[in-house]
């Protein structure tokens, strides 16, 4: 049975863990409006589901079902990325992460699945399983697998738990099934021997970031990672694209 968009404004609202009280004080409107829209005593209006889904911070996917589940056409355009009228927004995902040369940057979608990235990125991949780079590259994968980055990575138990602990935040804010797959798949990965326990407890001193530190044919490198979304994005592809960018910490690299 298909879910109402009741049920799904429930589900993202308990999601998010606001009382129906909380939200409604949110959204600006009555409880008594909310709970008959969550019951399906009340159809919300097209404006409604969108006002809801924005105050909850829903996926503009997820809006389109919650949409459709209402009755009403989806209102947010989805492009391919490789169409022909993204041709521009790849342009430009292609220029920020070129721009960011000489040090590594790239783009996923919202599976961790690699869009592009630049030149000093293909330099890390040196010694990396071929069957890990061939077709669609997911870059987590690729950063955990045994025949990946892994035994490279200087503090694999410590990039780890940054990573799988980042999918669990990605999960929580997108309940994508994918993902909850993916986290599995990382998580059930062996850990090199050399780098110690599968389990690891983050030390408890007070830090700034989580660095990559990597093993290269030019000697070790280190390296702070940031994020961009397109945050005024209205079309769903563009809004999942995310570019991830590293700064070297030191000197050295």
């Amino acid at each position: 049975m298909t879910d109402s968009a009741g049920d799904l404004i429930r589900q993202w609202r308990q999601r998010r863990g606001l009382s129906q009280l909380a939200l409604a004080a949110n959204a600006t409107i009555s409880q008594r409006h909310l709970s008959f829209v969550e019951s399906g005593r009340s159809r919300p209006s097209r404006d409604m589901v969108l006002h809801l889904g924005e105050h909850l911070g829903v996926p503009l996917r997820e809006r389109n079902v919650m949409l459709t589940a209402a009755g009403f056409a989806p209102y947010y355009p989805q492009s391919a990325l490789a169409a022909p009228e993204m041709r521009r927004v790849r342009d430009l995902i292609q220029r920020l992460i070129d721009g960011h040369m000489p040090h590594p940057a790239l783009a996923v979608d919202r599976h961790w699945t690699l869009i592009a990235a630049n030149a000093a990125v293909q330099a890390l991949l040196a010694g990396v399983a071929p069957h890990l780079l061939a077709g669609e590259v997911n870059v987590l994968r690729l950063s955990l697998h045994p025949e990946g980055l892994a035994p490279r990575i200087l503090n694999l138990r410590e990039w780890r738990h940054h990573l799988l602990t980042r999918l669990s935040h990605d999960i929580e804010v997108s309940a994508d099934p994918a993902l909850a797959a993916l986290r599995e798949e990382l998580a059930a990965m062996p850990m090199p021997a050399a780098k110690g326990p599968e389990h690891f407890a983050p030390a408890r001193e007070a830090r700034i970031a989580v660095p990559l530190r990597l093993q290269t044919e030019a000697g070790p490198v280190s390296y702070l990672s940031t994020t961009t979304v397109f945050g005024t994005a209205t079309d769903i592809a563009l809004s999942e694209v995310t570019i991830e960018a590293f700064f070297p910490t030191d000197a050295g690299t």
